[in-house]
């Protein structure tokens, strides 16, 4: 499996003592999530939700050695809903190309409300990696002026999963999937069977999420044990299990997101000022590990993306 640029098997603990022992880790993706679908400025203010401050941010996590930015536009005219709207995407991915030359961008296509083909709008912008959950989730959230209790959003069913990746694949777009528990790697394994995803396949492990996988040392092992192969796996961790899900895919050999999305502090009690203030904490975290950090190259050469990034 080293044809997929470091890709190996994750539970094969033999092999983890040899890569320690050799500090023969491959170099850590970190994926920086900078601003949520829905939380903002109510809960921190540093939020940045226009795309001159997303541009901003990115540009100071691309500097502190984040190699992908994952991105959730907001509506111009409502900067606390998110938007579907391509030409809003194009704005942001063009502000943060201008920025940072090659990081990797990321958009997501989890429109809350939207139908697919809104959803699937992100794309066009165009994007270089897209988020494709993989199913429903329960959720219950208080925010500034109302409650969500509802099934999320981003719901997906296994035709569903395949209508998102079959866009992806005929736009050149890598589908980023995320696994919220073990149950939904079953949609995983039917985009596999059906051609829809390309190896080294992105699987984007989100722990800690409400009804999902608990953010634990035990159930991270079990997803990854879970998962096929040969993939590139990314963990977070959400709120104040960040830092530790993050450190343990970092030990585990995995890459990492952090970012606003799922946390806004930096630790207890402490709002964090910026998303970069966040990878700066990754990258140091990873050094004292013993792990290198990528550079946006090497990122698209593990992943398998195209050494020209997207112009817009």
């Amino acid at each position: 499996m080293e044809q997929f640029s470091g890709v190996w098997n994750y539970t094969n603990q033999q092999e983890w003592i040899k890569r320690v022992a050799r500090a023969e880790f491959q170099p850590l993706i970190i994926s920086v999530a900078i601003t949520g679908g829905f939380t903002g400025k109510e809960l921190n203010p540093n939020h940045p939700v226009t795309p001159e401050e997303q541009a901003a941010h990115t540009y100071d996590c691309y500097n502190a050695g984040a190699s992908m930015v994952h991105i959730h536009a907001r509506d111009p005219n409502n900067l606390s809903m998110p938007s579907n709207d391509v030409a809003v995407y194009r704005k942001v991915d063009a502000l943060i190309r201008e920025k940072c030359p090659d990081i990797i961008i990321n958009n997501t296509t989890s429109g809350a409300g939207a139908t697919i083909e809104d959803r699937l709008a992100s794309i066009y912008a165009p994007a270089e990696v897209a988020s494709l959950d993989m199913g429903p989730l329960v959720i219950r959230m208080a925010l500034k002026d109302f409650e969500i209790d509802m099934v999320h959003p981003t719901t997906a069913t296994f035709s569903e999963t395949e209508k998102f990746a079959k866009a992806m694949s005929e736009k050149g777009v890598k589908p980023e999937m995320e696994v919220w528990h073990t149950g939904q790697l079953w949609l995983v394994h039917n985009l596999i069977e059906k051609g829809l995803v390309t190896p080294p396949y992105l699987i984007q492990f989100v722990m800690g999420f409400q009804s999902g996988a608990y953010a634990t040392p035990k159930e991270l092992i079990h997803m990854l044990d879970s998962a096929p192969m040969p993939s590139h796996f990314f963990v977070l961790g959400v709120g104040s299990l960040q830092a530790s899900m993050i450190t343990m895919g970092i030990l585990l050999g995995l890459h990492v997101r952090t970012g606003m999305e799922d946390n806004v502090y930096y630790r207890r009690h402490e709002l964090c000022r910026d998303n970069a203030q966040l990878v700066e904490k990754v990258v140091r975290i990873a050094r004292e590990l013993g792990r290198e950090i990528a550079t946006p190259k090497q990122a698209r050469q593990m992943l398998g993306l195209s050494e020209k990034p997207s112009q817009y």
